[in-house]
């Protein structure tokens, strides 16, 4: 019974020799360089499709935004697309578009508010006058002096604090913080699925198989010679 099992094992050895692991890692090689060139062509246009966002921030034009968004948008859902992304200094990979901010539309949306404010504060019958104004006077040769946007937090937080020092403007206070918009509306970050079927997903699937196999032959290699050397014992 035992020399039957040799002889079986002998054989099994025989056929895992035909197949060699450095034949499975020839095959592997140029598999993943076509997979990480297909995965650098889909990083570059989705790279691209980040800059058209960017550019129609800048310009300013609210539908050419949006659908520069459902553009990268789907292409980022569609395509499985690895991103280096920096976060507190520490370089971090991730599969999707990584940040986006409309910086730009923040800003105009931002000057919106506050010249509704400006123009509920020019109305108010305050017996202190024009307080924007007057708070305006004090925060403008700071934002200057400093380096502050009109949308910067410190901008924000000296015409709050400014504003705050009339007693009969606590409504006007409030409106105008309330009118301002939340910056998290304006970031978006899509993620991008670990696999898709695309040329891409589909080079992955014969690059794992290889990876596989080399992996199995080595253990079955492994058992099959362990299994030699208690069978003689």
């Amino acid at each position: 019974m035992g020399g039957i099992k040799k002889i079986n094992i002998k054989r099994t050895l025989r056929k895992l020799k035909r197949v060699k692991t450095w034949q499975l890692i020839l095959i592997l090689i140029p598999l993943l360089f076509i997979e990480a060139t297909i995965m650098r062509f889909d990083h570059i246009q989705m790279t691209e499709l980040k800059k058209d966002v960017i550019v129609a921030d800048e310009e300013g034009d609210d539908e050419k935004i949006y659908n520069s968004l459902q553009k990268l948008k789907q292409y980022v859902f569609s395509h499985t697309v690895i991103n280096v992304v920096e976060k507190n200094g520490v370089q971090n990979i991730s599969f999707g578009s990584g940040p986006i901010y409309l910086e730009h539309q923040y800003q105009r949306k931002a000057s919106e508010a506050l010249a509704a404010a400006e123009a509920q504060a020019g109305t108010d019958e305050n017996p202190n006058g024009n307080v924007f104004a007057a708070a305006m006077g004090v925060c403008k040769p700071l934002a200057i002096q400093n380096g502050w946007a009109w949308n910067s937090q410190g901008y924000l937080d000296c015409m709050t604090g400014e504003i705050a020092k009339y007693p009969t403007t606590e409504t006007l206070q409030d409106t105008y913080v309330a009118n301002l918009p939340s910056t998290a509306l304006f970031r978006y970050d899509f993620s991008s699925p670990i696999w898709t079927p695309t040329l891409s997903g589909f080079v992955m699937i014969l690059c794992a198989i290889v990876i596989i196999a080399i992996i199995f032959r080595a253990l079955l290699w492994c058992v099959l010679r362990l299994a030699l050397v208690f069978l003689r014992n």
